[in-house]
């Protein structure tokens, strides 16, 4: 089975505010997104698991507009969540897992890129950086979402000055942040940080394919692109055997950037079409 992600991360903000939404309003987008692609998805349904990810904000609108040919996700979730005779939820700002499955959520990202950033900038403010400490929250965080019944998307990967050392920054990323949880309810998400951004290196193929190796001879999961599916690199993707599919965000990196649901949906053709 493979696995298209699609990240709409920011999606919610309109252009005139700095966001990437060109292509309809704040309070209609998700549902102009839906309408546009599922029923093209359909075709494709019977080799794939597509998964959507909205801000917290349209969950709710998403969830109205019907799933039968995609699940609903989530952008995280807290690390603790409410309990039978305990704990109400008095999270204030938190995301718990339990509001998010009630909602109609089945999936959920941790351990993005901007997550992990965001921990060590907290850690750094306070008693000093501690990656140890950022993989046990993420730890936390997949556990509390198994509970509530969440399948997790997590991501991995390196920064350019661990480029010498990716076995051993991966290696820990995953023994730490799974340490415990469910296997069978979790896609890995690589995100070759050094990678990620105008003006950087383009992953290889045979970057791409060693380190998908390498994951699944640490852990039983199904892998994804998380560096960008794209037009550009669907087909070189699509072709490594070892890779399950990947996560879609931006379709557009030039000009009037942000999401399109027909270049979406191309990039799903061109790699479905590579895949044979």
């Amino acid at each position: 089975m493979e696995h298209i992600f699609l990240n709409l991360k920011r999606f919610d903000i309109p252009t005139a505010y700095g966001g990437v939404n060109s292509i309809a309003s704040a309070e209609n987008w998700a549902e102009t997104i839906i309408c546009a692609v599922k029923e093209a998805l359909r075709p494709y349904c019977s080799r794939a698991e597509f998964v959507i990810f909205f801000p917290e904000a349209h969950v709710i609108s998403a969830a109205k507009a019907g799933r039968e040919t995609w699940r609903l996700g989530c952008q995280g979730v807290f690390r603790t969540d409410v309990e039978k005779g305990g704990k109400f939820g008095a999270f204030t700002t938190g995301r718990t897992a339990k509001s998010m499955t009630a909602l109609g959520c089945e999936y959920t990202i941790i351990g993005h890129c901007e997550e992990r950033k965001n921990l060590l900038e907290i850690m750094e403010r306070g008693k000093g950086k501690s990656v140890s400490g950022v993989h046990s929250i993420l730890n936390e965080e997949i556990l509390c979402a198994q509970r509530a019944g969440l399948r997790v998307l997590y991501c991995i990967g390196e920064q350019a000055e661990e480029t010498g050392r990716w076995e051993d920054v991966l290696r820990t990323q995953l023994e730490e942040g799974l340490r415990g949880v469910d296997l069978d309810r979790v896609v890995i998400g690589y995100e070759p940080l050094w990678a990620i951004g105008p003006g950087r290196p383009v992953p290889t193929q045979e970057d791409i394919r060693k380190v998908a190796r390498f994951c699944k001879s640490i852990v039983n999961c199904p892998i994804v692109y998380g560096g960008g599916l794209k037009e550009e690199n669907a087909q070189m993707i699509a072709s490594i055997p070892e890779m399950d599919g990947g996560l879609i965000a931006l379709t557009r990196f030039q000009g009037d950037i942000g999401f399109y649901p027909e270049e979406y949906l191309q990039i799903i053709r061109r790699y479905f079409a590579a895949r044979g």
